[in-house]
């Protein structure tokens, strides 16, 4: 999945990686023409003792240290400015295919497992592609290079070589082969603590409600000590390599120091070379090292391209059309014709053939107790997901086959819990329409009883919403939800029980106000206020997923026994007469 991942992210970025590997290649070939030409002055120049030979060469030491320095500089711009693009683009990637999903596939993977595979697991597979390309791209040049200059400096000191490189190798894969499922679980609990601190930190007021900061605690010191469990255990391993390491280096310094002393002592090897070698046997190792280094992240990131690709992979059971329809010619109508709706899965479906007819001008209200299967109704329309069976009209047309736009254009929906961004009320308003003006706003804020709260505000249309609008309370945000609707002028509006945080009087005023600005639009009213749908031109009644009455209140009062008994569970005889 890594390989696939990168192949697929790196292809527009070959020029620079090819300039990067060229820059990579030079400098590498300087740093292992260093020990040579420091060889060369020991042996001709300090042990003969000729200064101008020392200076001369010491001048080319000097030129080549440049043009390495130069070369890496130049590699590690490319590197970090490829490696910063590849996370962009993969995020970018990530987002756009988060943003297609329905409701369906965000509750498959949840919102905190999204989170991190766009963040933290991106950012370890850009960590890794940086460390590629200032680390691992030198590192083979530099162990293989090493090895032929080695060989050039004594042949029979080298045999040291085919005994230390087979034991680094082992010994590093070793510990890599039990460090990649240890970062798998890692992630996954990385989840498990992203997804409690984000329970805690929205259900606030609900834990000091309940005073179960306690639990709370002890919830997240759990999901806390999980996640540290797994990465001491991975930490112990990461201590493990470096010693290792470490030890097959100096265990190889000294044997090499050893066998060349003897071979100085016999005549067959030369001081410099010797100080070569050793070099060259630092290079080498050093270069394992980088390799080592390399082998600890590729683990993680590869579980981490896993996690991002199985994202990428995933296809929405919402499909954009292949040719979708740009223009409508009626205006404000919506049918629903044996609609079906079931979840992955389940053994009975949550909607079964339902018919619903809402025309322009008209009010149709949908009721039922919970679970009945309103809000999944009214989520057919915007497309949050598609129908299972059946289909969804909107002018004639059915939803799957409309351009999304234009479908966004025509619908507009109003949830139980809407959410408002962060910024300014200003900035939620137009989030529909960014070319309202300021008399628009404030005409739409009138309609949703809204005007008075926001004139008392310090900065009026500009006074700051935090994220979520955890500033204002839950009918300011339900009212503000319902502007921002208006600011759109929608040709169909779906209300999913909006009316709920608000008192009795303001529910009616907001309904007596709503009706005269919608007058020539088609609205669907999802409640379970009796009050706030009893006036409807239509009322569809819901029970178990399927329609079990229509009709207007007075007709379904007469004639419909579910009904009835949500009408009288809030309102006395008389009242509801």
């Amino acid at each position: 999945m890594l390989i696939k991942l990168l192949r697929t992210y790196l292809g527009p970025y070959r020029r620079p990686i090819v300039l990067l590997v060229l820059l990579q290649l030079l400098q590498t070939c300087a740093s292992l023409y260093l020990p040579s030409l420091n060889a060369d002055i020991i042996d001709n120049g300090v042990v003969q003792g000729d200064t101008g030979y020392i200076l001369e060469f010491g001048a080319v030491m000097i030129v080549v240290s440049t043009v390495q320095i130069v070369c890496n500089i130049g590699a590690v711009y490319y590197g970090a400015r490829t490696a910063s693009s590849l996370g962009r683009d993969v995020r970018a990637s990530v987002f756009g295919r988060v943003q297609s999903f329905s409701a369906r596939e965000v509750g498959r993977f949840g919102a905190p497992s999204l989170i991190t595979r766009t963040t933290n697991d991106v950012q370890q597979v850009q960590m890794l592609v940086l460390m590629a390309f200032t680390l691992m791209v030198s590192a083979p040049i530099m162990c293989v290079g090493g090895v032929i200059m080695a060989l050039g400096q004594d042949v029979p000191l080298s045999a040291v070589l085919l005994a230390v490189l087979p034991v680094l190798g082992i010994s590093v894969g070793l510990i890599v082969r039990r460090m990649r499922p240890l970062f798998r679980t890692m992630q996954e609990r990385l989840d498990t603590v992203n997804r409690v601190l984000r329970e805690q930190i929205t259900g606030n007021r609900v834990i000091r409600a309940f005073i179960r900061d306690g639990y709370e605690e002890e919830r997240f010191r759990g999901a806390n000590t999980e996640l540290t469990d797994v990465a001491v255990s991975t930490g112990r391993l990461m201590a493990l390599m470096f010693p290792t390491v470490m030890t097959v280096v100096n265990l190889s310094s000294i044997a090499v120091v050893w066998f060349g002393a003897h071979r100085i002592d016999s005549g067959g090897m030369q001081i410099g070379a010797l100080t070569a070698f050793l070099a060259y046997l630092m290079q080498i190792v050093m270069s394992v090292m980088m390799a080592t280094f390399m082998f600890i992240m590729v683990p993680r990131a590869e579980v981490c391209a896993e996690r991002i690709q199985e994202v990428l992979e995933t296809e929405s059971s919402v499909v954009p059309p292949t040719a979708p329809v740009t223009k409508l010619i009626e205006h404000g109508h919506l049918e629903v014709r044996g609609a079906e709706f079931r979840y992955p899965g389940a053994e009975e479906p949550v909607l079964r053939s339902v018919d619903l007819v809402a025309r322009p001008g008209e009010t149709t209200a949908i009721i039922g107790s919970t679970g009945s299967g309103k809000s999944t109704l009214l989520g057919l329309v915007p497309r949050l997901f598609d129908a299972t069976d059946g289909e969804v009209l909107v002018d004639g047309t059915d939803v799957r086959t409309l351009d999304p736009v234009l479908l966004a254009k025509t619908v507009s929906l109003v949830p139980q819990k809407p959410y408002l961004f962060s910024g300014t009320v200003a900035t939620n308003l137009r989030y529909g329409n960014p070319d309202a003006t300021d008399e628009e706003l404030w005409h739409a804020l009138e309609v949703a009883q809204a005007r008075d709260f926001v004139e008392g505000l310090e900065h009026g249309l500009d006074a700051p919403i935090a994220q979520g609008g955890t500033n204002v309370s839950g009918g300011q945000r339900q009212r503000l939800a319902i502007a921002r609707t208006l600011v759109q002028r929608p040709e169909i509006y779906l209300f999913d029980d909006s009316f709920s945080a608000l008192d009795y009087a303001t529910d009616a005023a907001l309904r007596a106000a709503l009706s005269r600005e919608t007058a020539g639009a088609t609205v669907v009213i999802v409640a379970q206020r009796v009050s706030t749908i009893r006036d409807a031109d239509r009322i569809l009644v819901l029970d178990e997923g399927r329609v079990v009455g229509a009709g207007s209140h007075h007709e379904l009062m007469d004639g419909n026994e579910t009904y009835r008994e949500i009408v009288l569970s809030q309102l006395t005889e008389a009242e509801a007469a």
